[in-house]
């Protein structure tokens, strides 16, 4: 029954094992494809491994395929691949039993220009390096403090946590996490978002606003890396008025948000060492610098200290301070009196060769001439006035004669004219009247001041003036010789007398009787005798 059932289905098809089947493709394709040239741009290239060996990708627009060149071929190329260039390579397709995939061994390798995506690159980079997003004046420094990190990166790669770790084992800050894609189709407009939402945030919100910008992504291929080349990326980064570091790939990746950042970080740890600095160095130089300070300010202090004692030593005493002040004073008090006495004979002395200008004749001399003057004066006014008068009058009386014709507005300013005129000629006189007043008043102010210098009112208060011969004033005995003729001036006359020798007066004389004059004298209403006024 089962082998009717076994010879049921029989087939006449080959039947292979996998291995059997992997290796026939194996060797048709390596017979089919045996050498080929093939165009494509170096994708996912970093560098020989550590066999030797290179291993990357060709790609076009559409497709791609799996490359490898062997450590001896390697050794032996003319040039070295870089990412991103378009080479033309000779080699030929093999399979890959293990895994089902196919590659190329290369062979040769020849440059045939830049790829595509390089070129790309390029255009956009000379385009927004020309609008100015690239220029280095643009850049900021970073602070040296921040107190909140903000960080635009994936949440559940490998970068946030060594970003995080690095930045606790340094100085530990609040750092705050945006989380967007990296890598795939939107993941630019993600990372420009976050940038410009972080801008967004005002300082006094429920979110502090950080100091930082950290824009992060692991290793990649320049597919795997396109998005930070993105446009809107680009002009958001620029755009940013925090401080942005950014750190994409590893050091040999370059994106166009590495010219468009404040600084470029080589790593996403490197980004992380630049934001913050080390704690334990800051205390440690805090401490330094404290202690420096604590130093120095007591150093200060010892100096001030020795400059204090320095100079209280050079101060003097203060008995040297006040001995000059004081032997001053006893010179000045005692040459006080002496000075007094001398200023009171310097002053009587002037007083005196003032006083003896001073003549009633020479006075009356002076007050005569001003009379005269300003008699002169007067007469000259009066005249002046009466010809000022009369030429007016004249003038007006032509006015009139000449304005007779014209119109009643101009008699009637002719009429105010003369109105004016009259009225000048009134305030003249009055001028001049005040004038010859206060002149009168002058005079007479002067006239008195001579009279009550005069000596003959002295005279009337008992006293002469004694002359000799020749009528000069005779001020002392020793000036007049027995037997000289001399006249006494009093206030009503004069008279003749002969000197004598001796201060009594002849005999005759001390018989007569007393005058008149004498006995007025002595009357209780006759003011007393008055001593010399000089």
């Amino acid at each position: 029954m089962s082998n009717v059932f076994e010879n049921d289905s029989p087939s006449n098809l080959t039947e292979y094992s996998v291995s059997e089947l992997s290796g026939s493709i194996k060797r048709t394709v390596e017979t089919a494809f045996d050498q080929v040239r093939v165009r494509g741009e170096i994708s996912g290239y970093r560098g020989p491994h550590s066999s030797g060996h290179a291993y990357f990708s060709l790609k076009d627009d559409r497709s791609r395929i799996d490359a490898v060149i062997w450590k001896g071929t390697f050794s032996r190329l003319r040039f070295r691949p870089e990412e991103g260039m378009e080479v033309i390579a000779t080699g030929k397709v093999t399979t890959f039993p293990g895994s089902s995939k196919y590659q190329i061994v290369i062979e040769t390798l020849e440059p045939a220009g830049a790829g595509a995506l390089m070129a790309l690159i390029e255009e956009r980079k000379r385009r927004l390096g020309a609008e100015g997003l690239f220029d280095p004046a643009r850049k900021r420094r970073l602070p040296f403090m921040p107190s909140v990190i903000g960080v635009v990166t994936s949440p559940t790669g490998a970068v946030i946590r060594d970003i995080l770790h690095r930045i606790s084992d340094r100085f530990p800050v609040h750092v705050i996490v945006w989380p967007v894609k990296v890598q795939g189709e939107g993941s630019g407009e993600e990372v420009a978002n976050a940038i410009r939402g972080f801008n967004s945030f005002q300082p006094g919100g429920p979110l502090r606003r950080p100091d930082v910008l950290i824009v992060a992504r692991g290793g990649g291929s320049l597919e795997d890396l396109w998005s930070f080349n993105d446009e809107s990326v680009v002009r958001a980064a620029a755009e940013s008025a925090i401080p942005l570091i950014a750190a994409v790939g590893h050091e040999t990746d370059w994106t166009l948000i590495d010219y468009a950042a404040d600084v470029r970080a080589p790593t996403p740890t490197g980004a992380a060492e630049m934001a913050v600095p080390v704690r334990a160095e800051l205390e440690a130089q805090l401490s330094g610098l404290s202690a420096r300070l604590h130093g120095g300010v007591n150093r200060h202090m010892d100096q001030r200290r020795q400059s204090v004692r320095a100079l209280v030593r050079a101060l003097p005493s203060l008995d040297q301070l006040l001995a000059l002040p004081r032997r001053r004073f006893d010179e000045a008090a005692s040459g006080l009196g002496r000075g007094l006495e001398l200023n009171t004979i310097n002053k009587r002395r002037s007083f005196e060769r003032t006083a003896a200008h001073l003549r009633p004749d020479v006075l009356a001399n002076r007050i005569a001439e001003r009379r005269q003057m300003l008699t002169e004066r007067i007469t000259r006014a009066e005249r002046t006035v009466e010809r000022l008068l009369d030429r007016s009058k004249s003038r007006v009386g032509r006015a009139d004669a000449v304005f007779a014709s014209l119109p009643a507005r101009l008699k009637t300013q002719t009429s105010r004219m003369r109105d004016h005129i009259a009225n000048l000629s009134r305030h003249a006189e009055t001028a001049i009247r005040h004038k010859l007043t206060r002149v009168r008043g002058d005079l007479s102010a002067q006239e008195r001041m001579l009279q009550s210098l005069s000596y003959k009112n002295v005279l009337k208060r008992g006293y002469a003036v004694i002359r000799d011969d020749e009528n000069r004033p005779v001020s002392q005995a020793a000036m007049l010789q027995a037997g000289a003729g001399i006249s006494i001036e009093f206030s009503d006359g004069r008279i003749g007398a002969i000197t004598t020798e001796g201060g009594e007066p002849p005999a005759s004389a001390r018989k007569r009787p007393a005058r008149t004059t004498e006995t007025k004298a002595a009357d209780p209403a006759t003011p007393p005798k008055q001593g010399s006024l000089f």
